[in-house]
Parts: C-alpha cells; sequence; structure tokens
C-alpha cells in the first residue's frame, strides 16, 4: 500500500471511529429519560427543544408512544473518548479508546498472520463489528469473517446474584438482527464476510461454525453471558491472538467470571487496561 493510500485509509478509519460513536454531532449527547407528564394531545406551545420535540414526535406518529423523551446535555469529547455515555444515536457506547484498541489488535493480527476470524459476543447497534469488518476491507483481507454473535433482544434476566444488576428491561439496548444487518448495509459493509449467530449465547456459541478465532471480544456484562461466551469460544483463539472484554473494570460481575474462568484453568495472562471498563490479554 502507497504512502498515499495509506493516508486515505488512516482518514477513513478515523472519520468511521467518529462516525460509529456520534462523536461528530453534538446532538448525539442526548440523554434518555422518562417523560414526566403525559404526551399531550397536540402541541399548542412552544416546543421546549429537545424534551417537547420528542413529544411532538410521538403525538405526530413518528415514534411509537413507548419511546421516552431526550433531555440536551453538553457534549464532552473525554467523556466520549472513553465511552462513558450512551449515544442517543450512534453504533457504538465503546467511545475512541476502545475502538482504537480493536485496531490495534486486528493490525497485529494481520501482521503476523494469526489465523482466524473476528467475533464480538454482545454487538448492540453493530459498530465495533461494522469497524472490524472496515478494516479487513480497507487492508483488502479476503480469507477471513466478523462474526457478530447478540440475542438481538437486549440483555437476559439475571441468572442469579452473581450476574449483577439486572439490565432486561431497558430498551435501547434491544437491536433487532434486522436494524444491525441495515446498520452495515449503510456503511457498506454487509457481505458473506460478515455472519450472524442471534440467540441468548448459551444457545449458540458452543455449536457455531467457527474455526478458529484471531480476535475474541466479550460485551455480554454479566457473569453468565461472561462465562458462557469464554466457555465455549476461548479454546478457539489462536495463539497470538486477542481477548477483549468491553466491562472487565466496570462491571464486577464479568471480571469475576472472567478470573473464575482463568483460575479454572490456572492461566494467569497479562491483562492490559484499555480504559475505565475495557481491557485485554494476547493469548
Amino acid at each position: 500500500m502507497g504512502d498515499n493510500s495509506a493516508d486515505s485509509a488512516a482518514i477513513y478509519l478515523d472519520l468511521l471511529k467518529r462516525t460509529l460513536t456520534a462523536s461528530i454531532y453534538d446532538e448525539s449527547s442526548w440523554i434518555y429519560q422518562e417523560p414526566r407528564r403525559p404526551a399531550l394531545a397536540g402541541v399548542k406551545q412552544p416546543l421546549r427543544f429537545a424534551e417537547d420535540l420528542a413529544r411532538y414526535l410521538v403525538i405526530r406518529g413518528l415514534r411509537r408512544r413507548s419511546v421516552i423523551a431526550a433531555k440536551v446535555r453538553p457534549y464532552q469529547e473525554s467523556v466520549r473518548q472513553e465511552g462513558r455515555d450512551w449515544p442517543c444515536f450512534g453504533y457504538t457506547m465503546t467511545g475512541h479508546r476502545r475502538l482504537e484498541n480493536v485496531q490495534m489488535c486486528v493490525q497485529d493480527v494481520l501482521d503476523n498472520d494469526v489465523p482466524g476470524d473476528f467475533l464480538e459476543a454482545g454487538a448492540w447497534r453493530g459498530g465495533t463489528t461494522i469497524f472490524m469488518r472496515a478494516m479487513l476491507k480497507v487492508l483488502g483481507v479476503e480469507d477471513r469473517k466478523v462474526w457478530v454473535a447478540d440475542s438481538f433482544e437486549g440483555l437476559p434476566v439475571p441468572r442469579d446474584e452473581c450476574d449483577g444488576a439486572d439490565f432486561s428491561k431497558i430498551g435501547i439496548l434491544a437491536v433487532s438482527l434486522q436494524q444491525v444487518r441495515d446498520n452495515f448495509r449503510k456503511f457498506g459493509l454487509l457481505d458473506d464476510q460478515v455472519e450472524f449467530l442471534p440467540g441468548w449465547f448459551c444457545d449458540t456459541l458452543a455449536d457455531a461454525p467457527i474455526g478458529s478465532l484471531a480476535i475474541l471480544r466479550l460485551d455480554g456484562d454479566m457473569y453468565s453471558s461472561t462465562m458462557d461466551t469464554l466457555t465455549s469460544l476461548f479454546d478457539k483463539v489462536s495463539p497470538g491472538g486477542y481477548v477483549i472484554v468491553d466491562d472487565y473494570h466496570s462491571w464486577k460481575s464479568c471480571r469475576q467470571a472472567v478470573h473464575d474462568f482463568l483460575d479454572a484453568r490456572s492461566l494467569t495472562p497479562e491483562i492490559t487496561t484499555i480504559d475505565w471498563a475495557g481491557a485485554y490479554w494476547k493469548v
């Protein structure tokens, strides 16, 4: 790849990171909240920007009445860099630092010919896997796949107290398979190098038709989801490949599952911190 091509690829990937994290839109800092009063039958007063605008959209039938309203807060670059907020729109919550970690890991396994595909378990709107597929396309790699594993129904109900908080009722976390496919399509990246594994991890990962993995990225949050993913897929990660855990620092239950799994196998990898939430290690 010549210098001009390399520069163009770097510019494209940087712009893609900003787009996937919605960092180029100040409005992406709006937060979700429950409406303080029922939606009005009509608008007979000036709109109070985001909150009343959201209600107006509900009234006009452009959104279902179950949609919660948006409230403005200032956009903070440092917050989005570390993925400390949930973008009102955008395609990933990981922030720039964790996407940069994905970029580093992908580049390293390609440079060192580490065999295997890439998989993320817990994809939300698909942003991180869209970025993985974009890197393969930019670098002209045609012999690897990106696997998108998700319930496409949000988080499960906790199995027990080890799983931590119950996020199963949070609607923003439930993104359908069709929507994620459409998100890939929007970026021109939906093709036969992208595979989807819909369903709960305990039902889908163990028998998934995956040969080997160069990158295994976990974003299942909960103890059981993390343990199910590691139990089913860790042995498929090639030497020199990476295991990335999105919520290693931010979810106690996730971190506990990682160490229970490693301890059971007497494994002591050097776990490296990415940011306040994520960590990774090289196999």
